[in-house]
């Protein structure tokens, strides 16, 4: 059995955004999930490994709710090795594929779609790329696919609908039966919203997502083009879908979703992806940056954020990562705030508009980033010892 512990920590952040903060100062892990949550001088036993935070923020481990990975750590779409390990350097822990669509050559008849769905959810069970946990294989729509190839994919570890309008399948009366198939499977279905993104893919308005009935609204801040505020309300008021945003999308849109969601009282069902690689590029930092965005430019505290893009996420998903908790994998980020920020903690720098700065990610209790080489230098850094 081995233990580490987590001391001195400034702030801590639960994921859940119902309460966010936790009024703690430590942490012990024990054989890479978390054992006990409270403060230095409670905690059971001695430490293996012990790591002073320093007086600085922790936060469970940030997920991308959006990204179009497609074999191994390489994207076609960009022509980038290793994007996958670059977002670990951004506090990115878990990665949700929103369909392997950039595959060059990729089959579109049903027997080639669920190979590929099959053959990308079982590669990544079996490939952790920087220590990242990437749930791969989200099938994209296609016609033809029948209610027992659901079935089949979901014996052989399919979790994920890609975004529906990727395919062929675009239509409610098309699509509705083939979610209905995979939700009796306990996939989660995510819908495409608002303008093209590639070529073949069509715009998708509010009410064909209410038609079709998925799990998430993808990207209603634009995929690149957004829904209009009317629209984004729609979603927002009128369902009780996962309400996505993105980075590679409005930025306008994405600021006034987040004031409807804050007038609304939804926030719960706020997700936060990245949708890259794609045109807009690869971006590491793109789950931070959206939640400085959010968080410098609304009223919204940036630990809600963050829970918006760590404990929400994992909710909608049926994940056991994404909360800071007794019994959860250990995937834990170490933030301070970055060297000339006019902020004196993570969150302060945060609230600035200024990505912090990240100096340790660990997942399942392995340390898998000391220093990222993507973020600004953390002002203080934990100890070792």
């Amino acid at each position: 059995m081995s233990t580490t512990l987590i001391k001195n920590i400034g702030t801590l952040i639960s994921g859940d955004i119902s309460n966010p903060i936790i009024d703690a100062d430590s942490i012990l892990i024990t054989d890479g999930k978390i054992a006990h949550i409270g403060l230095a001088s409670k905690l059971p036993g001695m430490a293996d490994v012990v790591i002073d935070a320093t007086g600085t923020t922790v936060i469970p481990g940030l997920i991308d709710s959006h990204c179009h990975v497609v074999l191994g750590d390489y994207t076609p779409r960009q022509k980038q090795m290793d994007f996958i390990e670059s977002e670990t350097h951004g506090g990115v822990t878990t990665i949700i594929s929103a369909g392997e669509v950039h595959l060059p050559g990729r089959p579109k008849d049903p027997a080639g779609t669920k190979a590929l769905a099959i053959l990308a959810a079982k590669s990544f069970t079996n490939f952790r790329p920087g220590g990242a946990k990437v749930i791969g294989g989200s099938v994209i729509l296609e016609k033809g696919l029948e209610e027992k190839d659901f079935e089949e994919m979901a014996r052989e570890g399919v979790r994920v609908v890609g975004e529906i309008g990727l395919g062929s399948v675009k239509f409610p009366a098309d699509a509705a039966p083939m979610v209905k198939w995979a939700k009796k499977n306990n996939m989660v279905v995510l819908m495409h919203t608002g303008g093209t993104s590639i070529p073949g893919s069509d715009t998708v308005t509010a009410d064909q997502v209410i038609a079709t009935d998925p799990d998430v609204a993808c990207h209603v801040n634009g995929g690149p083009t957004s829904l209009s505020s009317d629209e984004i309300r729609k979603l927002i008021e009128n369902t009780n879908y996962a309400i996505e945003l993105v980075h590679c999308g409005n930025p306008k849109a994405l600021i006034e979703a987040v004031e409807i969601g804050m007038e609304s009282g939804f926030l719960s069902r706020f997700i936060i992806g990245n949708d890259a690689p794609s045109g807009t590029g690869v971006i590491p930092l793109g789950i931070l940056r959206v939640i400085c965005m959010i968080a410098s430019l609304t009223p919204m505290k940036p630990e809600l954020a963050i829970c918006m893009a760590t404990g929400n996420t994992a909710n909608v998903f049926r994940l056991d990562t994404g909360f800071i908790r007794e019994g959860a994998p250990a995937d834990i980020v170490i933030m301070d705030y970055p060297m000339g920020s006019v902020g004196r903690t993570a969150l302060d720098a945060i609230s600035a508009g200024d990505i912090p700065g990240v100096s340790m990610v660990m997942i399942d209790g392995k340390i898998h980033v000391k220093t990222s080489r993507n973020t600004p230098p953390a002002t203080r850094k934990p100890l070792f010892s």
